[in-house]
């Protein structure tokens, strides 16, 4: 778990070539076999080259996962679906562009937590001072700290039931995989929350559109053809990006 969690320091740590490592292996020109080093240089202690490209590409894979589980990016692209909803363009903007925009928004977000790890975990590990795992146990440490900082203690609570946890002295005591999914559907409410408040002056919008065609007799018109622009033009008037983004961005604050 605190692998998944340390997806940014894992992915630079073990893509530093450790050039030491395989020297050993190239002296022994009599041997033609496959030989797989646990443990790099005379003390014992790192990864080899070949272990280290293993576990990156399993880190790789679960990148997506990781990505929606420990950051800001839920919230986001929750509440960007809302909006275009609500909005009734259907597609516009595409999924690629709420994504893309979701994503730079949460690096935008993440990145104090990045620098803290680099700060904490990662440099003192490339400098030796703390070992790989050592180095995770540090990098879990502000990634805890942002998602206790927006999670709901009744989810903590639900969470802490169904594992038969012991109720924790200090928040970093909590486990993380109590944290996570705790984190993540304290999350959605919020998203939800944020959607149904979007959904208000786009929906007295449809009533009022469908009050004024009912009255003329247009019940073949649909409401939704006609509403959908005098929506869209609220939202440019208003500026509802800058508002809506705004907003998300002071959440996090």
């Amino acid at each position: 778990m605190k692998i998944l969690i340390s997806i940014l320091l894992v992915a630079i740590m073990l893509g530093v070539p450790a050039a030491g490592h395989a020297a050993p292996a190239a002296q022994d020109k009599s041997f033609s076999g496959v030989e797989l080093r646990i443990g790099g240089g005379s003390s014992g202690t790192g990864l080899t080259v070949p272990l280290q490209i293993l576990l990156l590409l399993t880190v790789l894979s679960l990148v997506p996962a990781i990505l929606v589980s420990v950051t800001s990016f839920t919230r986001i692209v929750v509440v960007s679906h809302f909006l275009r909803q609500a909005l009734g363009t259907q597609t516009m903007p595409p999924n690629q562009v709420i994504i893309g925009l979701s994503l730079f928004l949460t690096f935008f977000i993440m990145q104090p937590v990045g620098e803290r790890i680099n700060r904490e975990a990662l440099q003192p590990m490339m400098k030796g001072q703390l070992t790989e795992m050592q180095a995770l146990d540090q990098a879990c440490v502000p990634l805890r700290t942002f998602m206790l900082r927006y999670t709901r203690e009744k989810d903590l609570l639900l969470f802490l039931n169904i594992a038969k946890e012991p109720r924790p002295k200090s928040s970093q005591d909590i486990p993380m995989r109590v944290v996570i999914p705790s984190y993540m559907i304290s999350e959605l409410k919020t998203a939800f929350q944020i959607g149904f408040v979007l959904f208000i002056p786009f929906l007295v919008i449809d009533m009022v559109v469908a009050s004024i065609l009912l009255s003329m007799g247009m019940m073949q018109l649909p409401p939704a053809m006609i509403s959908t622009p005098f929506k869209i033009l609220l939202f440019v008037m208003v500026d509802g990006w800058n508002l809506v983004i705004g907003s998300l961005m002071k959440s996090f604050s």
